[in-house]
């Protein structure tokens, strides 16, 4: 398989996060980018640099005062006194109450971020830049040869055209599903497979006929993202019955999860879209350190395969997945088995 991937995915190197109220070091670290890079890669898989599309598929998905906060952030740090700091954060944040876009620097923070996840650093732009970058290349891969791989890293689901959060600033599952709409007239659909449900592609997607957005992720009652990923939310507009979510019990393994998928791949076939992105979390597995469910590396290979006898272009983009042991072999698993099925 073509695995697309760009160097600088490692630049954005985060050292500690706010989980449950306790400190620990940052599960999405610049060396996920180095583990899935080298895994890929050792399982005989082609690995190829992504080339600079430009800003206009960022700007197809994102707002554009928002490409340019992250993009200028780091080097406005003076404004707030962090000229030596380490990563820029704020204490506070918009809420849908408040209505005005500030012009200072930490309150643009605030504005343009969900959590204290996705501090800004040095690196940040690079880095988000390249995986959004790997995204498309994969995008287009996945168009001309049947399917593809982006090693997208930081990851992107849980970024809204104008804010990031849960680890993510550029949504590239959102950003390849876009290109691809655009590539063939569209229709096309996300399937995304995280723990974590995708409330940024949602939001993105939310109002669009063209693209369906279907998730299969661990009950958001008391998991993170919290205020979106519920049954209940179909869509808006001429996207309404275009969104599909599919929460399960925290602790489900490999039936309940497989199922899940089968009955998502189901609405993606009566939605007869022309391409398919999957965004491809493995949080959802047993060992994994953020994860609530409990899916084993056969469950992810057989994930694989379903999703790949679905026959459409796919482009596969990285999502979550943290540093634990079963990571690697995860991701072979899963890209052997979608090789094997087409």
């Amino acid at each position: 398989m073509r695995v697309v991937h760009h160097a600088e995915s490692g630049r954005h190197d985060p050292a500690t996060y706010l989980r449950r109220g306790a400190p620990i070091p940052h599960p999405e670290q610049a060396s996920r980018y180095a583990i899935l890079r080298d895994a890929a890669a050792a399982a005989g898989h082609g690995l190829v640099a992504a080339a600079d599309h430009g800003p206009e598929p960022l700007r197809a998905v994102h707002d554009s005062g928002y490409l340019a906060f992250l993009e200028g952030a780091w080097d406005r740090r003076g404004e707030i006194g962090l000229g030596d700091a380490d990563e820029i954060l704020t204490g506070s944040f918009a809420r849908p109450q408040m209505h005005r876009r500030p012009a200072g620097l930490l309150g643009l923070v605030g504005y343009h971020t969900a959590d204290l996840s996705t501090p800004i650093r040095a690196g940040t732009w690079a880095a988000v830049h390249g995986s959004a970058q790997a995204a498309i290349g994969a995008a287009d891969a996945a168009l001309a040869e049947g399917h593809a791989y982006a090693l997208s890293r930081p990851p992107g689901h849980h970024a809204y055209a104008d804010s990031a959060g849960g680890f993510c600033f550029l949504n590239n599952s959102a950003v390849a599903a876009e290109r691809m709409r655009r590539a063939t007239g569209g229709p096309v659909a996300v399937l995304d497979i995280d723990v974590h449900h995708g409330n940024g592609t949602q939001g993105i997607f939310y109002d669009s006929g063209d693209v369906l957005t279907v998730s299969v992720h661990a009950d958001p009652g008391d998991y993170f993202p919290f205020y979106a990923g519920y049954a209940d939310e179909t869509g808006a507009g001429a996207g309404a019955g275009h969104n599909l979510n599919l929460p399960l019990p925290h602790g489900s393994g490999d039936g309940p999860w497989l199922d899940a998928i089968a009955a998502g791949l189901a609405r993606v076939a009566a939605f007869r879209p022309r391409a398919l992105v999957v965004a491809l979390g493995l949080d959802a597995a047993a060992e994994d350190p953020l994860g609530a469910l409990a899916v084993t590396r056969a469950g992810f290979g057989a994930a694989a395969e379903r999703i790949a006898r679905a026959g459409l272009p796919t482009a596969l983009v990285q999502e979550g997945g943290y540093l634990c042991d079963a990571l690697p072999g995860n991701l072979t698993a899963f890209l052997g088995a979608f090789d094997a099925a087409r």
